[in-house]
């Protein structure tokens, strides 16, 4: 099917044709027709990267009546980013219809300026709902006469905890609309949506569920724990050419590879939640036009980086939840291009790799760690191709060959070459001139086998028969939007530690159990108790025995010595860039009480 055959006006067929566009993708061949000819809802599962934009994008302009003043189409999405992405390629496709706005509101900026574009009248708005949730309710924003509801990346919106503002936004909607819900995964809750605000949804998918890319290649090094940094810096030096997502676990961890990496040399910066909002804009805008080479990121920061020319993905630290590595390396291997998504782990780790390569339904290719003259190979011979392929101002160069010319005389030709490589080459030769083995020893791998063979409820990488466990309880659970994830985050956060060896986790409704290593037991409870989270006082202590896991009446406690732990309450729920962040989410913990670093 081409573009015209599916019965877009000529002005959009105009401005795509401009953009390249020049056949759909799946689901935009899915999509559109479908959109244009019926009023049906629609559910479409679509990994990152398929070309969901222009799938809801191109319909909804084409059947915008420019009549009518109100806003006719309402676009919700997880992140600034990914709203102003949507904005712009939203611009770009209605081009040649005069008087199409789009109009773009988000939390972190200026509402003023947004409550003036929404007086002066557009016919698209997009926004976070966190932003788009308080427009409303300032009656600034008017939704009663939408016609379109596009929910984009609803489960990334569950995941980062706006459902409460989902639901409010969704129950204000008139019921006469068209509503399109776009997801990578269909958890309960979009699965719960679809049944709440969706009326006979035709349903539609892209591919496997969860499947990766069939262009991207997936590798793995396997290393020491202690060797993941060394692993990350030879890696880069490995691929001179690589224009890379780097993926850290918590916003701690980002912070820390990124400027070790930048102070090693390296054409690198941070992306994570703790910028501001112009850093994150700087960063971005250099990450795009590649100034930068290397950006270090969390999932949650790098969503809305829209980038259809990366090399690689490096998982610096496996996600906690496996789909997140669907959408990791679903950012390589785009437009037709082919990808890398390098992952590097630890002994201990491989039967959360084993996992992930069920739900990708792809085989991980093991790689070994390149030594320092593979390397420096690689390295010379990229400076030799860069050497050949450089432009030569004759002009400028000419009148100074003479003088040049002198210098080298009585020099072979030879000497010169070695002369020009030693200069550039010294350097990296040094270093890399005792390195050392960096891989672990396959009897290790097969011993790592052999223990996650035997198995255990966490995937079977936590080596719970040989460890030491301490079972505490903490006054979280679900109500609080505490999941397996999150407190893993936050134990790392407080221990201060990235090896601490967790076991069984138990997330009830107030409360939660868990499993620890004893050696990490008084640090961390000595760390967490009475600490305050979004105006929740934390208790956490050691749970003595099957009695302490008794609830009482009230819904608290016993521990001994008495007291109790209160399993009520509840967050605050704090704002952030005007919208609601669950403290104990997947995000993983970090309170950002190291100073930030300064930039230029």
């Amino acid at each position: 099917m081409t573009f015209e055959e599916t019965g877009l006006k000529p002005e959009i067929l105009k401005a795509i044709a401009e953009m390249g566009f020049e056949n759909p993708t799946p689901i935009q061949e899915q999509t559109i027709s479908h959109l244009i000819s019926s009023t049906s809802d629609l559910v479409a599962l679509a990994q990152t990267g398929t070309g969901k934009t222009a799938a809801f994008g191109l319909p909804v302009i084409n059947n915008t009546s420019m009549q009518i003043k109100e806003v006719q189409t309402l676009i919700l999405c997880p992140t600034r980013e990914l709203c102003l992405q949507i904005t712009r390629d939203m611009d770009k496709y209605s081009k040649y219809i005069p008087g199409f706005k789009t109009i773009p509101v988000y939390g972190g900026a200026d509402i003023t300026k947004q409550i003036r574009e929404l007086r002066a009248g557009g016919q698209v708005v997009v926004g976070t709902p966190g932003r788009v949730h308080d427009l409303i309710r300032r009656k600034m924003l008017n939704i009663s006469a939408i016609r379109w509801m596009i929910l984009d990346e609803a489960d990334e919106m569950l995941t980062m905890g706006f459902k409460e503002e989902l639901d409010a936004i969704l129950s204000t909607t008139p019921k006469e609309k068209q509503t399109l819900l776009f997801s990578a995964t269909m958890p309960t809750e979009i699965a719960s949506m679809k049944s709440n605000y969706l009326k006979d949804a035709i349903e539609i998918s892209v591919g496997k569920r969860n499947a990766g890319a069939e262009n991207v290649e997936h590798h793995y090094y396997m290393v020491q724990a202690k060797d993941k940094y060394e692993t990350l810096k030879r890696i880069a030096d490995n691929y001179p050419d690589c224009y890379a997502i780097v993926f850290c676990r918590t916003r701690m961890e980002t912070r820390d590879v990124a400027e070790q990496f930048m102070a090693d040399g390296y054409n690198a910066d941070a992306l994570h939640g703790d910028l501001s909002q112009a850093q994150r804009d700087q960063v971005m805008a250099r990450f795009r036009g590649k100034q930068l080479q290397m950006l270090v990121a969390t999932d949650v920061a790098a969503r809305g980086l829209d980038v259809t020319e990366l090399t690689h993905v490096i998982n610096y630290s496996l996600p906690d939840d496996h789909e997140v590595y669907i959408h990791r390396s679903g950012r390589t291997g785009r437009a037709g291009k082919s990808g890398i998504s390098v992952s590097i782990i630890n002994l201990k780790e491989t039967g959360r790799l084993k996992q992930i390569e069920k739900i990708a339904r792809k085989k991980f290719e093991r790689k070994m760690v390149p030594g320092g003259d593979e390397i420096c190979e690689k390295q010379l011979f990229h400076l030799i191709d860069r050497v050949q392929k450089v432009e030569i101002n004759e002009t400028q160069i000419d009148k100074y060959l003479p003088q040049i010319l002198e210098k080298f005389e009585g020099m072979s030709h030879d000497d010169i070459v070695k002369h020009f490589v030693s200069l550039e080459f010294n350097q990296l030769l040094d270093y890399y001139k005792n390195s050392r083995d960096l891989n672990v020893r396959a009897e290790g791998l097969r011993d790592s086998f052999q223990r996650n063979d035997r198995g255990s409820d966490r995937g079977g990488d936590r080596g719970g028969d040989r460890m030491n466990f301490t079972k505490l309880f903490i006054n979280a659970g679900k109500k609080q939007n505490l999941n397996a994830s999150g407190l893993i985050g936050l134990i790392n956060q407080y221990s201060n530690r990235r090896n601490v060896e967790i076991g069984k986790i138990d997330i009830q409704r107030k409360f939660s159990f868990f499993e620890i290593d004893s050696s990490f037991e008084k640090d961390l409870v000595n760390a967490m108790n009475n600490e305050v989270i979004e105006g929740h006082v934390i208790n956490i202590g050691k749970v003595e025995s099957t009695a302490d896991m008794q609830p009482r009446e009230s819904g608290s406690f016993r521990r001994e010595g008495g007291g109790g732990y209160n399993g009520g309450g509840g967050f605050a729920g704090g704002r952030r860039e005007g919208r609601r962040e669950p403290a104990f989410s997947d995000r993983g913990g970090d309170r950002g009480d190291r100073p930030r670093r300064r930039r230029n």
